[in-house]
């Protein structure tokens, strides 16, 4: 039985294994030849053919093993200093959530929707993030949905369903005297 599957794993001419959906021989699906290859082991001794140095020459400073850091240029000034910086990273920007109208659809959500029944239905990452409605898809049962901010599509589409849009109240941050 082994003598077979080792048999049945080899060729891609008429001893080819035929292919099937049954469970039966999924294991043995013919590899390539050459498709897998061990790594290649340096430092294994001269009779691998790769020890001693470990096909890195000798002496030098490219031969040593943590001899250079990424980006290094041999004192010259390093690309990633060279090149001029454009543009900044605006800390006060508020990344949200989108959440849109099918995905409310698809979920089956109807009556009224909060922050943590998204959350418990994955169509969001976190409750205490901003939340955007988006109005991608059609809504047809009424939805009373909370959220930070909304398109004015997706409150036309809801309202039209019946439903409405609540904003969330931001909760104020006391300053520690």
């Amino acid at each position: 039985m082994a003598q077979e599957r080792i048999e049945q794993g080899r060729g891609f001419g008429a001893k080819r294994a035929k292919k099937s959906t049954s469970l039966g021989n999924k294991n043995l699906v013919p590899v390539p030849e050459g498709a897998k290859t061990s790594p290649k082991r340096v430092g294994q001794g001269p009779g691998s053919g790769m020890g001693k140095t470990s096909t890195r020459g000798s002496k030098g400073q490219r031969a040593r093993a943590a001899s250079m850091r990424r980006g290094f240029e041999g004192g010259q000034l390093p690309l990633h200093r060279r090149l001029p910086k454009r543009g900044f990273t605006n800390i006060f920007s508020e990344v949200f959530q989108p959440v849109n109208l099918i995905s409310l659809t698809k979920a089956g959500l109807s009556g009224e929707v909060t922050p943590a029944i998204l959350k418990a239905k994955s169509l969001i990452k976190s409750e205490l993030g901003p939340i955007k409605l988006l109005g991608t898809g059609e809504v047809t049962v009424a939805i009373t949905i909370t959220v930070d901010a909304f398109s004015a599509s997706a409150k036309e589409k809801i309202e039209k369903a019946g439903g409405k849009v609540i904003i969330r109240e931001k909760k104020k941050e006391e300053k520690k005297n």
